[in-house]
């Protein structure tokens, strides 16, 4: 079997939430009998550390620009994060793709990723209120695990399901983009009629009598 959409969705799953993929990977491999799995992430320091690093990104992750400053710190950590687990994979199944390879595709797969999610992030905090926010982090944490499960047992379609979520979300970053761009340009509109000088006779002095 190639390991290649493991490595796609795992890398996918890691731009969002890379501790959450660390842990269920490793228990799936340690209780679950998943051979896809490498003894590295198995090991109980390395479940203990994923489980405590889980809980921190729980919880900074549903508040409101807090979420944004953890997605900040973690531009980096997300892509070495899915480009280790993508070079681990392939290192069960060494007839399939190179370490290497693996690592690129699972590390640039985590930074795209993570660039939607920080993305989308940053205009949902726009909003004043942070169910939002709580939403937002409770749907990535469940797309994460059902993906990350479904990848052990059906890759492919994994795979093709987390290629969707990318799509979807490079559109609603488009979409959002766009969405500010116009908003700061209607405001300097606004702010450039009220800049301009009123036309002749219309000003706010008196005009001159006539003797």
């Amino acid at each position: 079997m190639s390991v290649i959409p493991l490595v796609f969705t795992s890398g996918w799953a890691s731009g969002i939430n890379a501790y959450a993929v660390v842990l269920l990977l490793g228990l799936l491999g340690r209780f679950g009998g998943a051979e896809s799995v490498p003894p590295a992430l198995e090991r109980t320091d390395v479940l203990v550390a994923a489980t405590v690093l889980f809980l921190c990104e729980a919880v900074a992750d549903k508040i409101p620009y807090v979420d944004s400053v953890w997605d900040a710190v973690h531009t980096v950590i997300r892509p070495i994060a899915g480009a280790t687990i993508g070079a681990l994979l392939a290192s069960q199944d060494p007839g399939s793709l190179g370490e290497v390879a693996a690592g690129a595709v699972g590390g640039t797969t985590a930074l795209i990723s993570h660039g939607i999610k920080a993305s989308l992030r940053m205009a949902i905090n726009t909003s004043p209120e942070p169910a939002s926010n709580i939403v937002a982090s409770i749907l990535e944490d469940l797309s994460v695990a059902g993906l990350v499960t479904l990848a052990i047992f059906h890759p492919w379609l994994a795979a093709s399901a987390a290629a969707v979520l990318l799509l979807v979300g490079a559109l609603l970053v488009w979409f959002a983009v766009s969405r500010i761009r116009r908003f700061l340009a209607r405001r300097r509109e606004k702010k450039a009629g009220r800049g301009a000088p009123a036309p002749a006779g219309q000003g706010g002095g008196a005009s001159r009598m006539p003797y």
